[in-house]
């Protein structure tokens, strides 16, 4: 059977932190909001856009959590045009994708980040070809339901008990769980280590070579 190691995006793979409340403050802000704090911000990343602006702001209506979002997408968008969206890949990672492929493991992301935003990060990086499968929120529920894993699973042909979601948000740990798969968090994202055990991590890494350690115990 298959074995699939699925990252997250922002916060695993990638640092967008800055860039992610950037793009909060300039969309808060053409509503006419106070911007948020960027502590707040952290806090949401990883989930679907909606259900992150539902979080910011929860005494809105429905009506002005998707009018959010959209001024996001668009407030990112125009971000990256201006050339100041980064997103740099957190050291050790390349080195842990080299070494989880050679061991035979299929590589997949399931991430908050729209079809396009992925699309792009990853193609800056080099990293377009090095995903088997892609699940982002423009097809799924929110995290931490496990439709991403699931339909990963399923694309793969991967073993559930063979395959591990590796991610930095406690949205990450509670969706491994749901879709029984091992759940490895990682300390360099935006939650902390007791909130990613909180949630269910089996394990919480502390740089990329220990996940590669961890892969090697799974075979």
């Amino acid at each position: 059977m298959n074995r699939l190691a699925i990252f997250d995006c922002d916060g695993t793979l990638v640092d967008s932190q800055a860039d992610i409340c950037l793009a909060m403050e300039h969309c808060f802000a053409g509503a006419g909001l106070p911007p948020p704090p960027r502590a707040r911000t952290r806090r949401v990343v990883g989930l679907s856009l909606v259900e992150a602006m539902r979080a910011m702001a929860p005494e809105a209506e429905d009506a002005v959590h998707r009018a959010l979002a959209e001024a996001y997408k668009t407030a990112f968008q125009r971000l990256r045009g201006q050339g100041l969206v980064e997103e740099p890949l957190y050291d050790g990672v390349a080195e842990l994708l080299d070494r989880l492929e050679a061991d035979g493991w299929l590589l997949g992301v399931a991430t908050g980040k729209s079809d396009r935003g992925l699309a792009l990060c990853l193609e800056r990086h080099g990293l377009a070809r090095r995903f088997v499968t892609l699940q982002t929120a423009d097809r799924h529920p929110s995290k931490p339901h496990p439709s991403m894993i699931e339909a990963a699973l399923a694309e793969t042909g991967a073993d559930p008990e063979l395959s591990m979601m590796i991610g930095d948000t406690s949205y990450d740990m509670a969706m491994a769980k749901a879709a029984g798969v091992r759940a490895v968090g990682v300390a360099w994202g935006y939650h902390e280590a007791e909130e990613l055990v909180a949630a269910g991590a089996d394990c919480v890494a502390r740089r990329p070579a220990e996940i590669a350690a961890l892969a090697e115990a799974m075979a």
